[in-house]
């Protein structure tokens, strides 16, 4: 399979550009429900695990596109793909945003949202590593991940914001228009980029299951499976925690949601740094690195409740940080460990196995804060600080994982 390549100014290329921008779009309506999850909560009268239960359901649903998707791109092209997932999310964005006013509505039509949005993941890795270069691959997909973190944050301030002064369906609605929107870009800003197709299904089937026998392959599907869990997780209970906080401490509850969001600015930051830092450090040592950081938060924030505000808001971000962090280098060294022609199926299993286990996560967290005594702790001690240790399990497994990567070579571009 051929490739074309891009200028030496990868990230300022006018279709990664706009590739980018569609992915900041799409993620408008990513975080809509945990920016809003608590006016829901009491509109819908929902206990902590039926709340966990659509997220969770939606993580399901955008596991499965994840798996199609990313398996059809090698046999129908990344291009074609993408394209097709960006108009079906459009639709599913808008019956989500105009339609969800139960719980029982808001988990199908969330979950359908989650089972179209997955598809524009994998392919748009697919279409950068079509286009970069390896010595500045790493800089590129942290360009395209960023810019879906950059979208995590605008969801889930503007959810929080609205959700706070005019009720959660003005939230579902703003934010529920995101995926029009990056139809609208992805459309015209690819019609320059080929569609590569690649070879026979034989060959895509042995690719996809290298990792069995191939030790880095292996290692990096595993990693990402761990990274998952504590990801989600931590996506999906991190506001409401800050928010549960700031009202012990006697601050407004929507500062919470908002400072929560400063958690996707941070993230934002480090896709950029830690892609580029891949290419000049090595995949192993951000991994390692962001794999230690990330643990050690999961395993503190929770108990911190009734601490300095600031001291609270300041691990936040670094969790923020560090949980993010791996995701570009994770998906970069994807990319280089796996043919081309087999990539697609490869990313195909190792969304299964990651959004499978990043899926269960918010359910996970929220059946522990129930078996605790709830989001308030009527039972003594900090639900919450039980809730994110179990995150932290799958940060310490990712950091085992990285540790056990053959080493290699940074990029000297």
């Amino acid at each position: 399979m051929t490739t074309a390549a891009i200028p030496s100014s990868a990230p300022s290329s006018t279709w990664l550009v706009l590739l980018c921008a569609s992915r900041f779009a799409t993620s408008l309506s990513f975080m809509v429900y945990a920016g809003a999850l608590v006016p829901a909560m009491q509109a819908w009268g929902m206990s902590a695990g039926e709340a966990g239960s659509i997220q969770t359901a939606f993580n399901i649903g955008y596991a499965l596109s994840l798996v199609g998707s990313s398996w059809f791109a090698d046999s129908l092209g990344a291009k074609r793909v993408f394209l097709w997932a960006s108009w079906a999310t459009a639709l599913t964005g808008l019956a989500f945003a105009f339609f969800a006013r139960s719980a029982e509505s808001g988990l199908l039509l969330f979950s359908l949202m989650g089972l179209t949005q997955g598809g524009t993941y994998a392919p748009s890795i697919m279409l950068v590593a079509q286009g970069v270069p390896t010595a500045r691959r790493g800089a590129a997909v942290g360009w395209l991940l960023g810019a879906g973190s950059l979208g995590y944050f605008a969801s889930i301030a503007l959810a929080a914001w609205l959700a706070e002064r005019f009720g959660y369906e003005a939230a579902f609605i703003a934010c529920g228009l995101g995926p029009l929107l990056a139809a609208l870009l992805a459309t015209p800003g690819l019609r320059g980029r080929a569609n590569l197709v690649a070879g026979g299904a034989s060959r895509r089937l042995r690719g996809a299951f290298r990792f069995l026998a191939d030790r880095r392959s292996f290692l990096l599907t595993a990693g990402y499976t761990t990274h998952c869990w504590e990801l989600l997780g931590m996506w999906a209970w991190l506001p409401a925690f800050l928010t549960a906080s700031l009202a012990n401490s006697g601050g407004a509850g929507v500062r919470g949601l908002w400072i929560a969001a400063a958690i996707h600015l941070s993230g934002f930051l480090s896709s950029l740094l830690m892609g580029r830092a891949s290419d000049r450090l090595g995949r192993r040592a951000v991994l390692v690195a962001m794999g230690l950081l990330g643990a050690a938060c999961s395993f503190t924030i929770g108990w911190m409740d009734g601490m300095p505000l600031v001291l609270v808001l300041a691990v936040a971000a670094l969790y923020g940080f560090s949980a993010l962090g791996d995701s570009p280098v994770l998906s970069t060294a994807m990319t280089e460990s796996v043919e081309p022609g087999s990539l697609g199926a490869a990313l195909a299993v190792r969304s299964i196995l990651g959004f499978g286990a990043g899926g269960a996560a918010p359910l996970a967290v929220g059946l522990v804060l129930d078996q605790t005594g709830g989001m308030a702790g009527t039972m003594g001690g900090s639900p919450w600080g039980w809730g994110f240790a179990l995150l932290g399990v799958g940060g310490g497994l990712a950091t085992v994982c990285a540790l056990l990567l053959p080493a290699d070579r940074p990029h000297r571009s």
